[in-house]
């Protein structure tokens, strides 16, 4: 299999790869190197697969690059443990052509390896999980066969490093599933119960308002300093739209600002200090599904509701034929990443952020007035500086240059959701950042009198994709669910978990641990079993019911899980209302 790319330009005679005979095989010459022994290529090969590659090593993604003739392969494909797999990956049109002809057919249909030629990261991301699936490997090898490798070094490297991070933030988050599932599972069987009142997302649509994003990075202080100086409006008439993450609150509060929609997303009870000082705002909230229940209605404005899935569960594919699935972003694990994602979503109007950082300076993580700021001066005395030291210098935290060049520390789960970032966004041309202390997005970086033309509709300098978005926004909600209707969806989950729990009880009944009614039971209530380490490893396959271990576990999740169901319906709003 490979990635399918345009066929690449025709070479001159004179730079095509040069076959010599060797003692035992055959050497390449290319390019004015020599990329194959030209005494014993083939030993040379087995014996590296034979020294980078321990016999029976299970769950390892071999990466080769520039495989040439084959050479090695033979002997690693011998050696393979369990679930592992072979990666060959030629950049060099004219070297493709040379594997594809050289490497002989069992290799090549061996279905464990897979030969790909020139494409990005993505591209070869997306291969090797359509081959073999998520949550497979647990590593990545890099197996250099020959000296080809050293024609295109750099690009090799970043699909190895490409393939590294995949594989860590799929088993990061089956570790955020097996820490979180199951609080996600309560938070949002008792959030479907805002669904009845809720109105949809869509009515919050900004049409071609410009709209301005607010991250709580350190560097949000400047640059709202640097716009309302440009004379950017403060008031509720304003021709922009503010979107903010819910640490953004009261600072904007203290600056005398409203937002125009919070976006909330966090799962756990602390985030409940970001709304201190706020009850009654009347800010409107985007919540996620599987946000913390009572973080909704704290501000007491309208609550549009969106969902974030994290993983697959047949609860939502019965949830979305009944009409009660609320509009979906991708699962992008940062608030910031949300909001902005929501912003793309409600405008086709420019984009501007501020504040999404991924980094910090060595005297705050946040920007003044949020809570982490407040925290640090409160634990101020002298004995403890405001200045975290430990944070700042803690296991994996590395200096990066910001878009000013300056430098400012970050972190590797700052630099994998910044990555996140731009490959997401990057390709918007509605979008554009303010200059400050974070990380490079991959946007266009505008100057403050620019951003605050484009938000007021002044003018300046028009962003590159201005004047051709969509004609409208494209619909983001279902209409308001009809809660008779998630009353009687509620109702019959109780009915499924409480047959559940008759039959892993032995009650009496048709039915029994081992029927075939157990087995329906179990895969319809997933939820109950999804966070289980044994379940998020193997990528939401669960044990047979035969494993009583199994059935154990699932009986002891069933009553916490009913009383969720119960009290959801009570909060439900009353017929008509």
């Amino acid at each position: 299999m490979e990635i399918p790319r345009r066929p690449p330009p025709e070479v001159p005679p004179g730079e095509r790869p040069v076959i010599k005979p060797a003692r035992r095989g055959s050497s390449v010459s290319y390019k004015n190197k020599t990329l194959l022994s030209t005494i014993d290529p083939i030993a040379a090969a087995d014996r590296a697969a034979a020294e980078q590659a321990p016999a029976g090593q299970d769950r390892t993604l071999y990466f080769c690059p520039s495989p040439l003739f084959g050479y090695g392969l033979e002997t690693l494909l011998s050696r393979l443990g369990a679930d592992s797999a072979v990666v060959c990956v030629e950049t060099d049109g004219e070297l493709l052509k040379l594997s594809r002809s050289s490497i002989g057919a069992r290799v090549l249909a061996h279905p464990r390896l897979i030969l790909a030629g020139p494409g990005n990261g993505e591209e070869l991301r997306a291969l090797v999980r359509e081959t073999w699936g998520a949550r497979v490997f647990r590593r990545v090898v890099v197996l250099k066969l020959s000296g080809g490798w050293q024609l295109d070094g750099a690009a090799y490297e970043e699909l190895a490093e490409t393939l590294r991070r995949d594989i860590a933030l799929d088993w990061g988050n089956a570790m955020t599933l097996v820490k979180l599932g199951r609080r996600f599972a309560w938070n949002s069987i008792r959030n479907l119960a805002l669904l009845g009142r809720s109105p949809p997302l869509g009515a919050a649509s900004l049409a071609s308002r410009p709209v301005l994003v607010l991250g709580a990075g350190p560097s949000l202080d400047p640059a709202l300093d640097a716009l309302e100086a440009a004379g950017l409006p403060r008031g509720g008439d304003r021709p922009f739209a503010l979107i903010c993450v819910d640490t953004c609150l009261g600072l904007l509060r203290e600056r005398g600002l409203r937002a125009d929609l919070a976006v909330i997303l966090e799962s756990q009870f602390w985030n409940q200090r970001d709304f201190t000082g706020l009850r009654g705002a009347g800010v409107p909230a985007a919540v996620d599904l599987s946000a913390y229940p009572p973080t909704a209605e704290i501000l007491g404005g309208p609550v549009f509701v969106f969902f974030t899935p994290w993983t697959e569960l047949r609860l939502f594919n019965r949830l979305a034929p009944a009409g009660l699935l609320p509009p979906a972003l991708p699962p992008l694990g940062s608030v910031g990443l949300t909001a902005v994602e929501l912003a793309r979503r409600l405008t086709r109007g420019p984009v501007i952020i501020a504040g999404i950082d991924f980094s910090f300076p060595a005297d705050r993580t946040h920007a003044r007035s949020s809570p982490a700021h407040l925290a640090s001066l409160l634990g101020q005395n002298r004995f403890h500086s405001p200045v975290n030291a430990a944070g700042v210098f803690r296991a994996g935290v590395f200096t990066a240059r910001s878009k000013a060049g300056l430098p400012v520390k970050s972190d590797p789960a700052l630099r994998t959701y910044r990555d996140l970032f731009e490959r997401r966004f990057a390709g918007d041309p509605r979008m554009g950042d303010l200059p400050g202390t974070g990380l490079p997005l991959g946007l266009n970086t505008l100057e403050t009198e620019e951003a605050a033309a484009l938000l007021t509709g002044g003018g300046g300098r028009a962003l590159p994709g201005d004047g051709v978005f969509p004609a409208a926004p494209a619909p983001f909600s279902p209409p308001a669910a009809d809660p008779a209707g998630l009353e009687r969806f509620m109702a019959g989950e109780e009915r499924t978990l409480e047959e559940l729990r008759r039959i892993l009880s032995g009650g009496p009944g048709p039915a029994g641990p081992g029927g075939a009614d157990l087995e329906v039971l179990l895969d319809e209530a997933d939820y109950l079993w999804a966070h289980f380490p044994d379940c998020a490893a193997a990528g939401g396959r669960r044990p047979p019911v035969s494993d009583r271990g199994f059935l154990k576990r699932v009986r002891a999740e069933i009553d916490p899980f009913l009383k969720r169901w119960r009290l959801s319906r009570l909060h439900l709003p009353p017929p008509g209302v």
